[in-house]
């Protein structure tokens, strides 16, 4: 592919400015649009199984928007055909108006010739039609999710029920004790948008420029990596998709952005909040790095004994940079922070207000810090963790 010239040479400290904003956390928030509202900006919100404070799609809107409640948020996302979920950066709730865009991996998916699950005979068909005549229905109330108690030992139910969610037949409609609720897709998709008439150009072509604006600025890896497209399938249509090349120093690779986002110098508050590991702002490595100079990796699934920050150590966005890091716990009604990393003393305040504003959402009524990573900023946390619980 050949990068036609630079529209624009960008500061690191402006790409950092404008990725803020795309993401939601420069300016003041849109409330009225809330919940839904955050979810078309970002395009996609990711799901996960871990809940330490919250589950991570709860977080998504919480950094945005404040404390919103969590009925709220699961509300948002799943009544009135709002979202689907779906694979696109991960398990995502996806905008529901993105079902047509998402028709190129539907087509891959049923044209994928080899399988990790077997699927036993009849069981597609059998599926279907019980979903038909008594759905929604989750996997366990399609006849069983696994075979044994292993995670990965799915039952030919669950292998069915999963390979129809992929090839579009059935959608998950809403997340019920973190079960799959599963319907047929001519239900739960509105008509007018239950189609795959859009060929694959088509859609690659409205991924990337979604991903250019909810990303502000990226480069081919991370506009590719929003969505989880090859980067040939970006080279594809990039040309043709409304974003422009810019250039940002420090930057070893070219750059395309959303060009609204060029328009005027990003300006407006900062939030100061908990991120998940999961929030689109972070969960890729290499551009966190990039950004913010700040490296992180999610060590939920690291042995104990190698992890550095804790569990599910999340970072403080404070002053639009990321200041530190803290793993938090739950005990009754105290927020326990097991572990704090601070990047020096002028990230103390931030720190403690993200704290105790996490604290507050959650129905906490004290904070606990257990360890911090420099013993001479403990007593300063501590103060301001006081201050700001009187």
């Amino acid at each position: 592919m050949t990068t036609p010239p630079p529209t624009a040479e960008l500061t690191a400290d402006e790409a950092r400015r404008i990725a803020l904003k795309a993401q939601g956390f420069l300016g003041t928030p849109d409330r009225r649009a809330g919940v839904r509202g955050v979810l078309r900006h970002l395009g996609a919100v990711q799901l996960d199984t871990i809940s330490v404070l919250a589950r991570s799609h709860e977080l998504i809107p919480y950094a945005r928007l404040g404390a919103v409640g969590r009925t709220t948020v699961e509300n948002a996302y799943w009544k009135d055909t709002h979202a689907f979920e779906y694979w696109s950066h991960a398990a995502c709730i996806l905008p529901i108006e993105e079902w047509p865009h998402f028709a190129f991996r539907r087509r891959a998916y049923r044209a994928r010739p080899q399988w990790h699950h077997h699927l036993p005979d009849g069981t597609y068909d059998q599926v279907i039609k019980q979903l038909r005549t008594e759905g929604p229905l989750t996997a366990t109330e399609l006849g069983g999710a696994k075979k044994t108690s292993e995670w990965w030992d799915w039952s030919g139910t669950k292998v069915a029920v999963e390979r129809a969610l992929m090839y579009g037949e059935v959608v998950c409609v809403e997340r019920r004790g973190w079960k799959r609720v599963y319907d047929l897709a001519e239900r739960a998709v509105p008509a007018s948008l239950l189609h795959d008439e859009l060929d694959d150009t088509e859609c690659l072509r409205r991924l990337v420029r979604l991903a250019g604006q909810s990303l502000g600025v990226g480069t081919r890896a991370d506009i590719a990596d929003y969505h989880r497209l090859k980067g040939e399938q970006v080279d594809q249509v990039i040309a043709d998709s409304g974003l422009v090349p810019v250039t940002v120093a420090g930057w070893s690779k070219p750059a395309w952005a959303d060009p609204a986002a060029l328009e005027t110098v990003p300006r407006g508050r900062h939030r100061t909040t908990l991120l998940s590991p999961f929030d689109s702002l972070i969960w890729e490595r290499a551009r966190t790095e990039r950004l913010f100079g700040f490296t992180h990796r999610l060590e939920a699934y690291v042995p104990k004994p190698k992890r550095v920050h804790g569990y599910f150590a999340m970072p403080v966005l404070s002053g639009g940079r990321l200041v530190g890091r803290v793993d938090p716990a739950r005990e009754g009604r105290t927020l326990v922070a097991r572990q704090v990393s601070l990047d020096g003393p002028k990230a103390v305040h931030g720190v403690a207000q993200a704290l105790v504003e996490a604290a507050s959402w959650v129905g906490c009524t004290d904070v606990r810090v257990e360890r911090v990573d420099a013993p001479d900023l403990r007593d300063p946390l501590t103060r301001e963790l006081a201050q700001a619980l009187a």
